[in-house]
């Protein structure tokens, strides 16, 4: 039984995930960097412990710093939130083999769905629709030449360990492909400490779909509706909306259906996501996240589910606290992820905190771990909030999103907040009519 819970992450994250906990009757440890000292979840916490100098690799991502935090402090149970070590197999392993209970799906999930390749070959054996591509990794340039003409161009070259955008490069005709594989070979190496890259068909103007799903060790497996992820900025996520303006209700009932018979068929545990590509009405399989995502809440919004609640419950033994047939839709949810980056030319702005105020109101959310005269620490992603708003419409949630935008107040370092303002207002955003490169056109018109 769990009783009480290591927080393996920082941010507006740990914090959820500490709320959750105490909502359960749990105890938490926090762990954080000497910069995190005055975090938020750090001062709630029950107990806390600092694992490291501010360098990632120093703190939160090292093993047996954490390890020794939880066995000190006698919790039972880690929850590693999203990004870190959420998808390190190996320390999900390392954590099993201490006795203590690994808040997530199992290492052997985590591994397969984490190489790009291994991935796609899983998702082919239970009947998930693949976007074109090598068969394989290309380990030589003559190889992405053939795959490429095999394929058709547009190709998009992929690290098979890749993640957050990098190692992905494109190649429009054959004179591209040389640069591109070699690029891509390049950054996959740089960032993942793996050069394995392979092909895919490229996509002209596609949305980006996401199915959240879970699975219980008692054989139950549900989806939960569907998240769309299509304002990008290089690659990153910017603006998610639950359900999607994109998608018929035989589509949705469509893509949630694979999703949920892949999760049975795997055997998977815990919560996930299936991300696909979306354009002329076809799925695609790109990648499943084997972690809590960031843009969770508005699909808590839109079933009235705790996701990290649940993933709690799912590790402690317990079978899944809903079934499909219980699981309802309602209204509409967008989350806009606030970051402390100049609006203009995104330049990280991390500084010191003057003046914070939540926007508040009925169907807004503030999901955030900053505080007036919290210091923004350099080291560590941008993203300081999330504005998540619900609506019993989607003309009403943006409606929502305006006021709550307004409200938004936080001085001292610059934010997002104002582009979200105007992004809102484009008759294509409200009309619900973009596609995964829509984002990055419209700021280099706007900006011209």
């Amino acid at each position: 039984m769990i009783e009480k819970v290591l927080i393996a992450n920082r941010g507006e994250i740990a914090l959820r995930i500490h709320r959750a906990c105490k909502e359960l009757g749990l105890s938490t440890v926090a762990v954080h960097s000497t910069a995190d000292a005055n975090a938020l979840h750090v001062r709630l916490a029950d107990e806390s412990v600092c694992i490291g100098p501010p360098a990632s690799k120093d703190s939160y991502l090292n093993i047996p710093a954490i390890i020794s935090a939880a066995e000190i402090t006698g919790a039972n149970a880690i929850h590693p939130g999203y990004g870190f070590l959420s998808e390190n197999a190996r320390f999900a392993e390392i954590v099993e083999a201490h006795n203590i209970r690994f808040i997530g799906p199992t290492a052997e999930h985590i591994r397969v769905m984490g190489d790009k390749i291994a991935a796609k070959a899983a998702m082919r054996k239970v009947g998930v629709p693949l976007v074109p591509g090598s068969d394989g990794p290309v380990t030589t340039l003559e190889e992405a030449k053939t795959a490429a003409e095999k394929i058709g161009y547009p190709v998009i070259v992929k690290a098979a360990a890749g993640g957050g955008g990098r190692g992905m490069k494109v190649a429009r005709t054959a004179d591209d492909i040389g640069s591109a594989w070699s690029t891509a070979r390049a950054e996959a190496a740089a960032a993942f400490g793996d050069d394995a890259v392979y092909l895919e068909k490229y996509l002209t103007k596609p949305r980006h779909i996401e199915v959240q799903i879970f699975g219980d060790a008692h054989g139950n497996a549900v989806q939960l509706g569907e998240r769309d992820c299509s304002l990008q900025r290089r690659h990153q996520k910017v603006l998610e909306e639950a359900l999607s303006p994109a998608l018929s209700q035989a589509e949705r009932d469509r893509i949630g259906g694979i999703a949920r018979k892949a999760v049975a068929e795997l055997g998977y545990l815990g919560a996930g996501t299936i991300e696909f590509l979306y354009e002329n009405g076809e799925f695609y399989f790109i990648e499943m996240n084997t972690r809590i995502q960031v843009e969770h809440p508005v699909t808590e919004q839109v079933t009235r589910l705790d996701l990290i609640r649940e993933q709690i419950s799912i590790a402690s033994g317990a079978k899944l606290s809903f079934s499909q047939d219980t699981v309802m839709f309602r209204g509409h949810a967008i989350e806009c992820r606030i970051n402390a980056e100049s609006p203009t030319d995104f330049r990280p702005s991390p500084g010191t905190i003057t003046y914070f105020h939540a926007p508040g109101g009925p169907g807004v959310r503030f999901d955030s771990a900053i505080y007036s005269g919290y210091a923004i620490p350099p080291y560590y992603d941008s993203m300081i909030g999330k504005l998540i708003v619900f609506g019993d419409t989607r003309d009403l949630c943006i409606k929502r999103l305006r006021r709550a935008l307004s409200e938004l107040a936080i001085a001292g370092v610059e934010t997002t907040t104002p582009l979200f303002a105007r992004l809102i207002e484009e008759p294509a955003f409200q009309a619900g009519d973009y596609h995964i490169h829509w984002l990055e056109d419209w700021l280099k018109r706007t900006s011209a």
